[in-house]
């Protein structure tokens, strides 16, 4: 008796998750819709359809048809049955994105604030939380939690910084970030957020390499269509790979590394940390902006060219530089094919199709997801 009842619940449970995903993915569906598509009866659909719009979750949103009787009603999912919100801790600011149940952003804050490791600190991202949820109008009962993404190593739970030179940071805890959050919050290592982002909006995303070229190089790793992490939770540190022997210090105690000539900062720099100035000034043919990028070019082709000849799958360009790529990635790879002596082309290169807030918003993505595998 206790199998049958288990096994039924199950049952229910599975035909309720597939009437959700089914609409999750294809709106404008009428019950007759999803019982040819489900190969479920209508009883079973009806009651589902009447359970999900009683949480709220789907809703009538038209109808459809015109046989001489009554139009035939159709569903769709209510975005913004729940939000997450997600932060960018960078060391001169917090970019805070809320999204929906599809992955848009409903609402974006940015606060300049130097990042330090004081209750202080921790009051302003409090209060950055504050501002978006008044900016987006968020019911605080809808938001599944907010993720915040650093730029450190995150161990496996999410709740603890292993690694974080740059904002000196190291054995900072997800419990000091959300003293004044009163949201279940998780720490996101930003280039795997920004990485998931990216997987977000590219569902056919298989085997890849997302490299995050933001004011600190990283990257992560797409196979069969999951993040690998590695052993240590260390995977994709390309930011950290030697492109010249005893060249530029990088903030990790070595020298040469990709970090050091990669980074957004190494344009930004000559436009007083302004990287929109800098590629405007890329724009205007100036000499000197032009002779950085070129020099800029030349190190990331031979790190893209390592990449590829490691992995051998496609390359995203994203963070913030990768917003800019898109007029300058056949100069890349150009310079890119010259380095293999497998291909004389470059297409694996692609810009990634998550322009801005890509760390913030995977951040909260995760939650998201998270929640639409469990209905």
């Amino acid at each position: 008796m206790v199998q049958k009842l288990t096994s039924s619940l199950e049952l229910k449970q599975k035909n309720r998750s597939h009437v959700f995903q089914l609409l999750y993915k294809t709106s404008g569906l009428t019950r007759q819709d999803i019982v040819a598509r489900l190969q479920l009866s209508l009883p079973t659909v009806t009651q589902n359809l009447e359970e999900l719009q009683a949480e709220g979750l789907i809703c009538e949103d038209g109808s459809k048809g015109n046989t001489g009787g009554r139009r035939a009603k159709t569903y769709a999912l209510v975005a913004n049955a729940r939000t997450a919100i997600g932060l960018d801790i960078t060391k001169g600011g917090i970019t805070a994105v809320a999204v929906d149940l599809l992955g848009n952003i409903v609402a974006r804050v940015h606060e300049s604030v130097q990042f330090s490791k004081t209750e202080a600190y921790y009051r302003r991202v409090g209060h950055v939380i504050d501002l978006i949820l008044r900016q987006g109008k968020l019911d605080k009962e809808r938001v599944l939690g907010v993720g915040i993404g650093v730029p450190g190593l995150i161990t496996p739970d999410h709740q603890k910084v292993f690694y974080g030179e740059i904002l000196q940071f190291t054995d900072a805890t997800c419990m000091e970030f959300s003293e004044f959050i009163p949201f279940r919050t998780n720490l996101y290592n930003d280039a795997n957020a920004a990485g998931f982002a990216e997987s977000w909006v590219r569902p056919d995303l298989k085997n890849a390499f997302y490299l995050m070229l933001s004011n600190n190089v990283g990257g992560a790793i797409y196979i069969n269509n999951r993040q690998y992490n590695g052993d240590n939770t260390r995977s994709g540190e390309v930011g950290h790979i030697q492109i010249v022997p005893n060249g530029k210090l990088c903030y990790c105690g070595q020298r040469g590394c990709v970090d050091a000539y990669c980074a957004a900062t190494v344009l930004s720099g000559m436009t007083n940390g302004d990287l929109n100035a800098f590629f405007a000034k890329l724009e205007r043919k100036d000499p000197k902006a032009c002779a950085v990028w070129r020099e800029y070019l030349q190190h990331l082709s031979v790190t893209v060219a390592n990449v590829r000849m490691l992995l051998d799958c496609n390359i995203i360009l994203g963070g913030y530089v990768g917003e800019y790529i898109d007029p300058y990635l056949d100069e890349l790879k150009a310079l890119a094919a010259r380095l293999s002596g497998f291909e004389d082309t470059a297409d694996y290169l692609l810009p990634c199709s998550c322009k801005k807030e890509a760390i913030a918003a995977g951040a909260a993505l995760s939650y998201i997801a998270e929640f639409v595998k469990s209905i």
